[in-house]
């Protein structure tokens, strides 16, 4: 079985943005590494980036959700300009609207939950960290 799970960079609070998923998705975090646990004479880490992210994953249904700090050396992440989205489809209205609800907390809806053109309910939105969304239940299936 093939499966395909979003890994997406944060500037620093990929730690605080995954704990915020977690609360909303549930479950544990499979893997979490900082740049501290892979410093070494090969693999020098900064002071100031030791204990950010190098990767951390959430499993959500049969897919993952992966995350990382970006090194400051490497340049900020622009938020505002990626325009891809995670699209997470849910077995209940119900189930639906909490997600979209509890994610969308301090973030910019785009579209509220609702009928969609294509006969789902589907809704999205920016979070807090930045991150798009689309929320979606398909009665139909």
């Amino acid at each position: 079985m093939t499966t395909i799970s979003p890994w997406i960079n944060f500037n620093g609070n990929a730690e605080e943005a995954f704990t915020f998923y977690k609360s909303v998705f549930g479950g544990d975090f499979t893997k979490l590494v900082r740049f501290s646990d892979l410093a070494g004479p090969e693999f020098p880490v900064a002071e100031e980036e030791a204990d950010k992210i190098m990767q951390i994953v959430l499993p959500i249904g049969g897919a993952m959700l992966i995350g990382n700090d970006v090194p400051a050396i490497m340049g900020k992440v622009s938020e505002n300009e990626n325009r891809s989205k995670i699209h997470h489809a849910v077995e209940s209205k119900e189930e639906a609207e909490r997600i979209f609800n509890e994610l969308s907390v301090g973030g910019q809806v785009e579209g509220a939950m609702g009928e969609s053109p294509w006969g789902t309910d589907a809704g999205m939105f920016r979070d807090t960290y930045g991150i798009e969304w689309i929320i979606e239940f398909n009665p139909n299936k």
